[in-house]
């Protein structure tokens, strides 16, 4: 009798770690979702915490925080591959960023690891702008970024979901490494422009410089290191390098990505993108 395969999902609270726990569950099989607040405990800056993690299970989908570009990646990563493969977890799916040239040494180190190993590479999410990071803003009727008439391909995240758990279930995706992006390029003003439609409301999209936007972050209460991070994106990633959609997703899933007048649409009859009411 075949057993199904146990899965750990890491960033059991984040955008696809979630959907992906979701996914694979909705499918039958045996998942341990973690994160910093769950049981098992799961940081990535607490090695210890690891073990108790990857216990019984046979693969792996990561998402790394903060960031793979990030100094020191390549190392952690290297070592949680080891310590997986100690378990007996050989396949490992793992989400980086599209265009981040920081990031690669981390996933080479992946990759030649001795695991099973696939890499996802993805640009920004439309969820961006309905869970999280800029949907305060969508609410308060003004998007202030500093991303100028650059395109950018945004993608689904339920997509890229989809096709984690493709390439965890299918061992054709082994040794790949994937660009998801979605189907069309948008500027963020084009992105705003289709939110305001679809919430039937007027959403404005005002540039900004990336000092103004580190500024307003930092009023907010974001902390410094994410600031960081959102400031390398602007500045250094969303400069062109990835404003052509690729066909990578429709490569794995047999369909289209999801178009974001779509996403905007179903996202809007849920209300969250309702007018925020003053304090």
């Amino acid at each position: 009798m075949t057993t199904q395969p146990r899965f750990l999902v890491l960033g059991a609270t984040a955008k696809t770690g979630r959907r992906v726990a979701e996914k694979l569950t909705a499918l039958g099989h045996s998942v341990r979702a973690v994160s910093r607040s769950t049981s098992p405990a799961f940081d990535w800056t607490k090695p210890e915490s690891w073990d108790d993690a990857l216990r019984n299970v046979d693969a792996v989908y990561i998402t790394f925080q903060p960031d793979l570009a990030v100094p020191g990646s390549a190392e952690t990563i290297a070592r949680f591959a080891q310590a997986a493969l100690k378990h007996g977890a050989k396949r490992l799916v793992m989400l980086s960023g599209r265009g981040e040239e920081a990031a690669h040494r981390a996933e080479q180190v992946l990759l030649q690891s001795g695991a099973e190993a696939t890499i996802l590479r993805a640009n920004w999410f439309f969820q961006n702008f309905s869970e999280d990071l800029f949907l305060p803003y969508i609410q308060a009727g003004t998007l202030a970024l500093p991303a100028g008439d650059i395109p950018e391909p945004f993608v689904d995240a339920n997509d890229i979901a989809d096709c984690a758990v493709t390439c965890l279930l299918d061992p054709h995706h082994i040794g790949k490494t994937y660009e998801l992006s979605g189907p069309e390029a948008l500027t963020f003003e084009d992105v705003t422009s289709i939110i305001g439609n679809s919430a039937n409301r007027k959403i404005d999209f005002v540039p900004i410089t990336i000092d103004q936007l580190d500024a307003g972050l930092a009023s907010d209460g974001v902390p410094q290191d994410f600031r960081s991070l959102i400031s390398y994106l602007f500045s250094e990633v969303l400069d062109g390098r990835n404003s052509a959609p690729t066909g990578d997703i429709e490569h794995i899933l047999g369909r289209m990505p999801t178009s974001l007048a779509d996403y905007a649409r179903q996202t809007a009859q849920t209300g969250i993108w309702k007018l925020a009411k003053r304090a």
